[in-house]
Protein backbone atom coordinates (compact mmCIF):
# COMPACT_ATOMS: atom_id res chain seq x y z
CA UNK A 1 0.00 0.00 0.00
CA UNK A 2 1.05 3.61 -0.85
CA UNK A 3 -1.05 6.81 -0.55
CA UNK A 4 -1.30 8.98 -3.32
CA UNK A 5 -2.03 12.71 -2.76
CA UNK A 6 -3.52 14.88 -5.32
CA UNK A 7 -1.17 17.52 -3.60
CA UNK A 8 -2.71 20.44 -6.04
CA UNK A 9 -6.12 21.51 -3.63
CA UNK A 10 -4.44 19.44 -0.38
CA UNK A 11 -4.86 21.93 2.87
CA UNK A 12 -1.77 22.13 4.11
CA UNK A 13 -2.49 21.20 7.64
CA UNK A 14 -3.74 17.98 5.93
CA UNK A 15 -0.62 17.25 4.04
CA UNK A 16 1.16 17.69 7.59
CA UNK A 17 -0.94 14.91 8.67
CA UNK A 18 -0.35 12.92 5.77
CA UNK A 19 3.65 13.55 5.95
CA UNK A 20 3.72 11.98 10.63
CA UNK A 21 1.99 9.26 9.38
CA UNK A 22 3.54 7.94 6.47
CA UNK A 23 6.89 8.68 8.45
CA UNK A 24 5.12 6.61 11.75
CA UNK A 25 3.78 3.94 9.89
CA UNK A 26 6.35 3.82 7.16
CA UNK A 27 4.50 4.31 4.24
CA UNK A 28 5.31 5.98 1.47
CA UNK A 29 3.17 8.90 0.90
CA UNK A 30 3.28 10.01 -3.06
CA UNK A 31 2.63 13.81 -3.69
CA UNK A 32 1.08 15.06 -7.19
CA UNK A 33 0.56 18.34 -8.17
CA UNK A 34 1.69 20.49 -11.18
CA UNK A 35 3.37 23.10 -9.02
CA UNK A 36 6.41 22.28 -6.73
CA UNK A 37 5.35 20.79 -2.94
CA UNK A 38 7.96 21.40 -0.38
CA UNK A 39 8.19 18.17 1.67
CA UNK A 40 9.71 17.35 4.94
CA UNK A 41 12.87 15.46 4.17
CA UNK A 42 12.28 11.67 4.60
CA UNK A 43 12.45 8.56 2.98
CA UNK A 44 8.61 7.87 2.65
CA UNK A 45 7.71 11.24 1.22
CA UNK A 46 7.93 11.84 -2.43
CA UNK A 47 6.70 14.83 -4.69
CA UNK A 48 5.81 14.41 -8.14
CA UNK A 49 5.42 17.74 -10.50
CA UNK A 50 3.82 16.91 -13.24
CA UNK A 51 3.20 19.52 -16.32
CA UNK A 52 0.58 22.37 -16.31
CA UNK A 53 -2.83 21.75 -18.04
CA UNK A 54 -6.21 20.55 -17.84
CA UNK A 55 -6.66 16.75 -15.58
CA UNK A 56 -2.19 15.96 -15.83
CA UNK A 57 -1.88 15.33 -12.19
CA UNK A 58 -5.19 13.54 -11.93
CA UNK A 59 -4.29 11.16 -14.87
CA UNK A 60 -0.93 10.44 -13.25
CA UNK A 61 -2.75 10.05 -9.78
CA UNK A 62 -4.99 7.17 -11.71
CA UNK A 63 -1.82 5.74 -13.40
CA UNK A 64 0.25 5.26 -10.57
CA UNK A 65 -2.57 4.02 -8.30
CA UNK A 66 -3.02 0.54 -8.05
CA UNK A 67 -5.66 -1.39 -5.99
CA UNK A 68 -5.23 -1.28 -2.44
CA UNK A 69 -3.46 2.15 -2.48
CA UNK A 70 -5.08 5.03 -0.57
CA UNK A 71 -5.93 8.00 -2.45
CA UNK A 72 -6.31 11.53 -1.00
CA UNK A 73 -8.56 13.63 -2.99
CA UNK A 74 -11.69 15.56 -2.63
CA UNK A 75 -11.98 15.00 -6.56
CA UNK A 76 -15.23 13.36 -6.83
CA UNK A 77 -14.73 12.10 -10.37
CA UNK A 78 -10.84 11.62 -9.37
CA UNK A 79 -11.90 9.44 -6.55
CA UNK A 80 -14.32 7.34 -8.13
CA UNK A 81 -11.68 6.28 -10.73
CA UNK A 82 -9.23 5.26 -8.88
CA UNK A 83 -11.96 3.28 -6.50
CA UNK A 84 -12.56 1.63 -9.82
CA UNK A 85 -9.14 0.63 -9.79
CA UNK A 86 -9.31 -0.84 -6.18
CA UNK A 87 -7.96 2.18 -4.19
CA UNK A 88 -9.23 3.84 -1.40
CA UNK A 89 -10.41 7.35 -1.86
CA UNK A 90 -10.40 9.68 1.36
CA UNK A 91 -11.13 13.51 1.00
CA UNK A 92 -9.45 15.75 2.92
CA UNK A 93 -12.38 16.29 5.22
CA UNK A 94 -12.04 12.82 6.40
CA UNK A 95 -15.12 11.30 3.98
CA UNK A 96 -14.04 7.56 2.94
CA UNK A 97 -15.63 7.09 -0.46
CA UNK A 98 -16.53 3.43 -1.33
CA UNK A 99 -18.42 2.27 -4.48
CA UNK A 100 -22.10 2.81 -3.25
CA UNK A 101 -21.09 6.05 -1.58
CA UNK A 102 -19.06 7.73 -5.14
CA UNK A 103 -22.34 6.97 -7.56
CA UNK A 104 -24.33 8.99 -5.09
CA UNK A 105 -21.95 11.89 -4.69
CA UNK A 106 -20.69 12.06 -8.76
CA UNK A 107 -24.71 12.62 -9.31
CA UNK A 108 -24.69 15.38 -6.68
CA UNK A 109 -21.35 16.95 -8.16
CA UNK A 110 -23.27 16.73 -11.82
CA UNK A 111 -26.76 18.28 -10.53
CA UNK A 112 -24.71 21.05 -9.13
CA UNK A 113 -22.45 21.60 -12.05
CA UNK A 114 -25.32 21.98 -14.23
CA UNK A 115 -26.66 24.14 -11.40
CA UNK A 116 -23.61 26.55 -12.09
CA UNK A 117 -24.03 26.12 -15.64
CA UNK A 118 -27.76 27.55 -15.55
CA UNK A 119 -26.48 30.50 -13.24
CA UNK A 120 -27.04 29.19 -10.04
CA UNK A 121 -24.63 30.82 -7.85
CA UNK A 122 -23.49 28.74 -4.73
CA UNK A 123 -20.97 29.56 -2.23
CA UNK A 124 -18.51 26.84 -2.13
CA UNK A 125 -17.61 24.26 0.35
CA UNK A 126 -16.69 25.85 3.84
CA UNK A 127 -13.21 26.40 4.88
CA UNK A 128 -11.94 23.11 6.80
CA UNK A 129 -12.88 22.87 10.15
CA UNK A 130 -11.51 21.37 13.31
CA UNK A 131 -13.82 18.62 13.35
CA UNK A 132 -12.98 17.83 9.73
CA UNK A 133 -9.19 17.46 10.32
CA UNK A 134 -10.07 15.16 13.15
CA UNK A 135 -12.09 13.29 10.73
CA UNK A 136 -9.42 12.96 8.00
CA UNK A 137 -6.87 11.78 10.99
CA UNK A 138 -9.10 9.23 12.56
CA UNK A 139 -9.70 7.88 8.49
CA UNK A 140 -6.33 7.80 7.38
CA UNK A 141 -4.88 6.01 10.99
CA UNK A 142 -7.94 3.49 10.85
CA UNK A 143 -6.94 2.80 7.09
CA UNK A 144 -3.24 2.37 7.58
CA UNK A 145 -3.49 0.08 10.80
CA UNK A 146 -5.56 -2.16 8.60
CA UNK A 147 -3.29 -2.71 6.12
Amino acid sequence: MKIIVDADACPKVIKEVICKAANRTQVHALFIANHYIPLPNSPYLTGVQVQSGFDVADHEVVSRSEAGDLVITSDIPLAAEVIEKGAHALSSRGELFDKQTIKARLNTRDFMETMRASGFQSSGPPPLSQRDRKAFADNLDRILAKR
